[in-house]
């Protein structure tokens, strides 16, 4: 079996580009803690992330136009 790579603890994960400095931390109540707005996020996975669902309705993407 493959050995899972450990990150260090001043290594960072290689992310995209328009997500540079993201992070999320969980605090000791449960609450999930962001540095980028949840609008943002969605923004992104719309752009960049595939729907599994809609693959078999052939329906086109929307794109924002910013």
């Amino acid at each position: 079996m493959k050995k899972k790579r450990k990150l260090k603890e001043h290594e960072q994960p290689q992310v995209h580009e328009k997500l540079k400095g993201f992070e999320l931390k969980i605090d000791k109540f449960g609450e999930i803690k962001s540095s980028l707005n949840i609008d943002q996020i969605n923004q992104f996975l719309n752009e960049n992330v595939k729907d599994k669902k809609l693959n078999d309705q052939n329906l086109p993407l929307k794109k924002n136009k910013e």
